[in-house]
């Protein structure tokens, strides 16, 4: 099975576990059967790979998130970056000719996209693979999913069979609706459009060529910046005449709240809490060192991160996007594809980072402008490189590196480093990446 997870969004419905490099399907939540947590695509990737262990797995998203993809997903999996936003037509074309250029996958052969960040159980990694050969048996151009609807929902799109056989021919598509227009549909027998489908890789090849002007992969990347902004459904899905759906009766679930997504964390609690009898249903994620007590509080959840506290009833947690939009700051936690960092301070001329490596990894070897640096580190063993001069490190040890000069760490063992930036202007643009010769 070819399978395209589109992973995107900031999901500043989840604030302050969510900012703009950490979305929400990176968010470490579900209890896995050692006691670790894992995240929303950690546990996606891992029942793919459950299901169908020969999978080809890409992932179509922005740069921003590659790093923290290969933190939590390794260095293999198959990674299609879109060089900017331009909506689910572009970056799925642009996967499309990444698949069969890049990884070799014929025309004939049929690909799967779905959203990277759905809560569902194994039953749906099996319908995407009858999905696939559904394609693969060329009766329609495009197969799409059709989640059967639990509740007269007003945040999805809606499918509306010609039958309600398994396998029928789609009749027509419904925008977002309210919840009274919701309630008919269902009556019609309408799916939820969940926004997974299926194809031989030919056809979206050729609609892609038809609509952008483009040669071949690379040069569809070169000029993805000029592409108009336009969904899927909106270019391809509901212009399609030979178009057919599958329904999908299993769990299905859009954990794009903190009240969707507290409903399917197993224990209440994630870090450093205290409640007392008198707490119901209340549900806290701690990532602070610091202990939180509740008390009598009902239907509630609180959210402690670097980059805020948020503390809300339920119901309301769904409406804090208007205020999450005015919140302009300094990204407090990243996880990058060597490890993590964690802001500790912010100063006038100064900021202090904990820094974390992971065994056998290395920070780009650069050099910065208009700060110094300092490391200072506290556990773990490996060595720097400074301006070509390696040297081994251990904890105790401390390093300085002036502006100019270029410099790097690498692991041997998990290394913890506090660095300390120091300078007039510190900022994430400030940085100029070399080669570390060997």
């Amino acid at each position: 099975m070819n399978i395209v997870l589109l992973s995107g969004g900031s999901g500043k419905r989840l604030w302050p576990l969510s900012n703009d490099i950490r979305s929400k399907q990176f968010i470490k939540i579900f209890k896995k059967e050692d006691g670790s947590l894992e995240s929303m695509v950690q546990r996606v990737y891992g029942q793919i790979r459950q299901v169908d262990p020969e999978a080809t797995v890409t992932i179509a998203t922005s740069r921003t998130q590659v790093s923290s993809i290969h933190n939590q997903l390794g260095g293999e999996v198959g990674v299609c970056v879109e060089p900017c936003r331009r909506d689910t037509f572009p970056a799925i074309a642009l996967a499309t000719a990444y698949l069969h250029e890049v990884k070799g996958i014929s025309e004939e052969e049929s690909v799967v996209v779905c959203p990277v960040d759905p809560f569902v159980e194994t039953d749906y990694f099996e319908a995407l693979k009858k999905l696939a050969e559904l394609a693969e048996q060329g009766e329609a151009n495009l197969t799409l999913m059709g989640i059967e609807p639990s509740y007269p929902s007003e945040k999805y799109g809606y499918i509306i069979p010609e039958t309600k056989d398994t396998i029928s021919r789609v009749q027509t598509f419904k925008e977002k609706p309210d919840q009274k227009t919701a309630e008919t549909y269902i009556s019609q027998g309408a799916l939820w459009n969940g926004g997974v489908f299926a194809y031989k890789l030919g056809y979206v090849l050729k609609k892609a060529h038809e609509l952008i002007d483009f040669t071949d992969y690379e040069d569809l990347y070169d000029r993805y910046d000029t592409l108009p902004k336009i969904s899927f459904d909106y270019a391809v899905v509901e212009k399609e005449p030979k178009i057919q759906v599958m329904r999908f009766a299993g769990q299905w679930k859009d954990l794009g709240t903190w009240n969707t997504l507290t409903e399917a964390m197993e224990d209440n609690c994630v870090g450093e809490t205290m409640m007392n009898e008198t707490c119901e249903n209340v549900h806290v994620i701690n990532e602070l060192g610091v202990p939180v007590l509740c008390m009598g509080l009902k239907d509630v959840v609180i959210s402690a991160s670097p980059e805020g506290i948020l503390v809300s009833d339920k119901e309301q947690s769904s409406y804090i996007k208007p205020f999450v939009d005015q919140v302009s700051q300094q990204i407090m936690f990243a996880e990058k594809s060597w490890g993590s960092f964690r802001v500790l301070d912010v100063e006038e001329g100064s900021m202090t980072i904990k820094v974390t490596l992971n065994p056998g990894h290395r920070m780009n070897y650069h050099s910065h402008d208009r700060r110094d640096e300092v490391w200072t580190v506290i556990s773990g063993k490996g060595r720097t490189v400074v301006d070509g001069m390696e040297q081994p490190v251990k904890a105790g040890d401390v390093v300085t590196m002036q502006a100019g000069c270029r410099h790097t760490i690498i692991a041997e063992t998990e290394l913890q480093v506090i660095e300390v930036q120091l300078g007039k202007g510190i900022s994430v643009d400030d940085k100029h990446k070399f080669e570390l010769e060997k």
